[in-house]
């Protein structure tokens, strides 16, 4: 069983708070299902892949991904993922406001993720200058 302090522990190391924002700038010939899609994820190596899998049991949402990996002296990875918005904000966030982080650059980009969680529960990712607000807060992640 895992507990906080541990998965504190591996989100520092291999945790990732992301959201993918469709450039409104770029070329329309690059189409998103969506126009910002939050993810928070751990990427680890196949022989751990056990971990992410409790991680999914933890959480009581998200799921793990096989994801390979082409280049020289890389492993094939799995890779637990929560992209449901609901969960991140009714498990994920609550979960990392509790427990805190330890490394800065992870901090930086939960406090980042969380304030555009937020302006996308205003609706600001519907509307040109808001997702433009959205991107632009994006690049400020790590």
């Amino acid at each position: 069983m895992l507990n906080s302090n541990y998965i504190i522990g591996l989100v520092d190391g291999e945790g990732s708070f992301t959201v993918y924002i469709r450039n409104s700038k770029e070329s329309k010939s690059v189409k998103r299902r969506v126009k910002a899609e939050p993810r928070f994820y751990v990427k680890l190596i196949e022989k751990d892949k056990k971990i992410l899998y409790e991680l999914k049991k933890f959480f009581g949402c998200g799921n793990v991904y096989f994801q390979r990996d082409k280049r020289k002296n890389h492993q094939n990875c799995y890779r637990y993922e929560v992209a449901n918005r609901k969960d991140i904000e009714n498990v994920i966030i609550p979960f990392f406001k509790e427990h805190q982080l330890k490394i800065y650059s992870k901090k930086k980009d939960f406090r980042i993720f969380c304030k555009i969680i937020n302006l996308m529960k205003k609706g600001k990712h519907l509307e040109d200058k808001g997702l433009q607000e959205l991107y632009r807060i994006k690049q400020e992640m790590h």
